[in-house]
C-alpha cells in the first residue's frame, strides 16, 4: 500500500472512530394516566442519594421514589406519592426542585392557577414545606404577589452560593395578542421563615411573550455567549446577567418582524462543544417546527443560526446533555403535536459530528409514543450515563428512557 493510501486508510479510521455512537434506550413506562403533564424536575426529594422525579400534572404535583439502580427498569418499582393537589381552581403548570441549603434533600417551589387568556388575575406561586414523612401531603405556603400567567420556574444558584427562583410569565400584566406591558421576569429569595412573605425583584421586562428560559448548568464550563440567564420569547433571546447596579440584558437574537431568520423562540437550553465552546439550542418560534442551534465564533454580536430540522409540530421540550459519552453535548428535542391532529410525536436526538456544531446527526428515540409536553436528562440508575425523563400530553404518560448506549460505567 502506497503511503498515500495509508494516509487516506488512517484518515478514514478517525473519522469512523470519531463518529458517534447511534443512541440506544430502554423505554419504560412509569405512569399512564398523567393528564396533562405540564412539567417535570428530578431531584433528590427523600435523602437517599437517588435523583427522583416529579411531575406537575393538572391537578396534581407529585413524585416517584427513585427505587435503585437495581430495580430502576422496573415500572412498578417507582412509587407515586402526591404532594399537593388542588391548590387553585385552574390548572397547575410548573415546578422547581433544587437542593438550594446542603442538607442533600430538595426544596420545591410550584405554580398554579394556569389561565393564558386572563393577564389579569390569573398565576399562583407555592413554596411547599414539607413534613417530617416526605411522603406525606407537602404544605403550600402561596406568595402574596406573583404576575399573571406564570408559566416556567428555575432555582438558579449565585457565584456566593446562594440561591434564588426566577419566574417567567407568558404575558405581561395586562397585555393584548402579545402588545401592552411587557413580561415581567421576578426573582424570589427565600426568607429566613418561608411562611414569611417571599418579596420579589424585577429582573427583566423587555419582552412581551416568553416562553421559557435556560440557565448554566455549569457556568464555569459555558463559555460561549455570556449570561446567567437566557430568555426565549416572541422577541428571540435575551442575554441577563447582573451587574454592579442590578440585572442587565442584551439582545442575543432579535425577530425583527420577519426581517431576519428567526420568528421567535419558543424554547432555549445552553450546551457545549469540546474545548468548552458554548451553544444555544431554540425551538422556534413558540410552538415551533423549527430545531435551531446558534453559535457565536465570532462573538456574541454576530450569531451564527443553523437549523437542525423544521419538521417537528409543536416543539415543546428541549434539553442539552452528552448522552453519547462523546465529550460534546447533543441536543434532545420533543414534540407534542397538533391538538386537532395529535400525530405524529416523539423525541429525537441530534449529536454534533464536528467541534463546531456544523454538521449533526438525527436520530429518532420515540416514534408516536410521547407527546412530549417536557423532558429533561439526568442518570436515573447511577450508571454514569444520561437517562431521559419525559411527559406526554395527549398520550398522557410519563416514560423513562434509559441509557443503554454505553456498557455501565
Amino acid at each position: 500500500m502506497t503511503s498515500r493510501l495509508l494516509l487516506l486508510a488512517a484518515t478514514i479510521s478517525s473519522v469512523a472512530a470519531q463518529t458517534p455512537p447511534e443512541p440506544k434506550f430502554q423505554a419504560i413506562t412509569l405512569d399512564d394516566k398523567v393528564q396533562i403533564g405540564y412539567g417535570v424536575a428530578v431531584a433528590d426529594v427523600d435523602g437517599d442519594k437517588a435523583p427522583d422525579i416529579l411531575l406537575a400534572d393538572k391537578k396534581q404535583f407529585v413524585w416517584y421514589r427513585n427505587p435503585g439502580a437495581a430495580k430502576a427498569n422496573d415500572p412498578a418499582a417507582w412509587q407515586k406519592y402526591v404532594l399537593a393537589e388542588n391548590l387553585t381552581e385552574k390548572d397547575n403548570v410548573c415546578l422547581a426542585a433544587q437542593d438550594i441549603d446542603g442538607d442533600g434533600k430538595c426544596e420545591i417551589a410550584v405554580g398554579a392557577e394556569w389561565n393564558p387568556a386572563d393577564t389579569e388575575k390569573s398565576g399562583a406561586v407555592f413554596y411547599l414545606i414539607p413534613p417530617a414523612d416526605r411522603t406525606q401531603r407537602w404544605e403550600p405556603v402561596k406568595f402574596p404577589s406573583v404576575e399573571p400567567t406564570t408559566h416556567r420556574m428555575k432555582w438558579i444558584r449565585f457565584d456566593d452560593g446562594s440561591w434564588a427562583l426566577v419566574l417567567v410569565p407568558l404575558h405581561g400584566r395586562g397585555n393584548k395578542n402579545g402588545e401592552g406591558a411587557p413580561v415581567k421576569v421576578l426573582l424570589y429569595r427565600k426568607p429566613a421563615n418561608p411562611n414569611a412573605e417571599w418579596k420579589s425583584e424585577v429582573i427583566a421586562e423587555s419582552m412581551h411573550m416568553t416562553h421559557n428560559f435556560g440557565v448554566p448548568t455549569n457556568a464555569t464550563a459555558f463559555r460561549g455567549p455570556a449570561g446567567r440567564l437566557v430568555l426565549a420569547g416572541r422577541e428571540g433571546l435575551t442575554l441577563l446577567r447582573q451587574g454592579p447596579k442590578g440585572w442587565l440584558g442584551d439582545i442575543f437574537v432579535q425577530n425583527d418582524g420577519g426581517q431576519s431568520a428567526s420568528r421567535g423562540v419558543g424554547e432555549v437550553r445552553l450546551g457545549s462543544f469540546p474545548n468548552e465552546i458554548g451553544f444555544f439550542a431554540t425551538v422556534e418560534p413558540m410552538h415551533g417546527n423549527e430545531l435551531v442551534v446558534y453559535t457565536a465564533p465570532n462573538g456574541p454580536k454576530q450569531p451564527i443560526r443553523r437549523v437542525l430540522t423544521d419538521q417537528l409540530v409543536e416543539g415543546h421540550a428541549l434539553a442539552c446533555g452528552d448522552v453519547l459519552g462523546i465529550k460534546s453535548d447533543q441536543i434532545v428535542v420533543g414534540w407534542r403535536g397538533n391538538p386537532e391532529k395529535p400525530r405524529p410525536v416523539g423525541i429525537k436526538l441530534f449529536a454534533p459530528l464536528d467541534d463546531k456544531g456544523e454538521k449533526w446527526r438525527e436520530s429518532l428515540i420515540d416514534d408516536n409514543g410521547m407527546a412530549c409536553e417536557d423532558l429533561v436528562l439526568t442518570d436515573l440508575n447511577a450508571d454514569g450515563n444520561l437517562d431521559i425523563v419525559a411527559s406526554g400530553r395527549s398520550t398522557h404518560n410519563l416514560k423513562l428512557y434509559l441509557n443503554e448506549t454505553h456498557p455501565a460505567k
